[in-house]
C-alpha cells in the first residue's frame, strides 16, 4: 500500500460519504464532522453507499494525499453504524480492502486450555 499504515492511525468514517468529495471536501468533514485534524498524518477512510468505492485521506509532509479504490464485482464490508468514527489498526483497515469484516476480529477462533498435560 502507499500509505504509512504502520506509522499512523486509521480513522474509519463509518456509514455513507458522498465521493463526490474531493480532498478539500474531505479535509472539512474530517475537521467539521469527526472532529479531527486532517493534518495530524493519520488516515481518514470513507466509503460510498453501494460499499464499491473507498477513498482514503491523509496529509504527506507537505501536501495532502488522496488514495481512491473501487471494486468492479463485490463490496466492501464496511461498518453500518453512524454513531463515532473508529479508530482501527493498519491491519485492519487492510481486512476492510481486502473485503473481511471488522466485527471477526480474528480469521480463528482462540483456543483456552487449562493444563498441558
Amino acid at each position: 500500500m502507499f500509505f504509512p499504515v504502520n506509522t499512523a492511525q486509521v480513522f474509519i468514517a463509518p456509514g455513507v460519504t458522498d465521493m463526490r468529495k474531493s480532498i478539500n471536501g474531505l479535509s472539512i468533514l474530517v475537521a467539521e464532522q469527526l472532529e479531527l485534524d486532517p493534518l495530524s498524518g493519520h488516515l481518514f477512510a470513507f466509503c460510498n453507499r453501494r460499499r464499491d468505492i473507498i477513498k482514503i485521506l491523509y496529509w504527506d509532509r507537505n501536501g495532502f494525499c488522496l488514495w481512491h479504490k473501487r471494486l468492479e464485482k463485490d463490496r466492501f464490508k464496511w461498518p453500518e453504524t453512524e454513531d463515532d468514527v473508529l479508530n482501527v489498526h493498519g491491519n485492519e483497515l487492510g481486512w476492510l480492502l481486502d473485503g473481511l469484516s471488522l466485527d471477526e476480529p480474528a480469521a480463528h477462533r482462540r483456543l483456552e486450555y487449562k493444563s498441558m498435560v
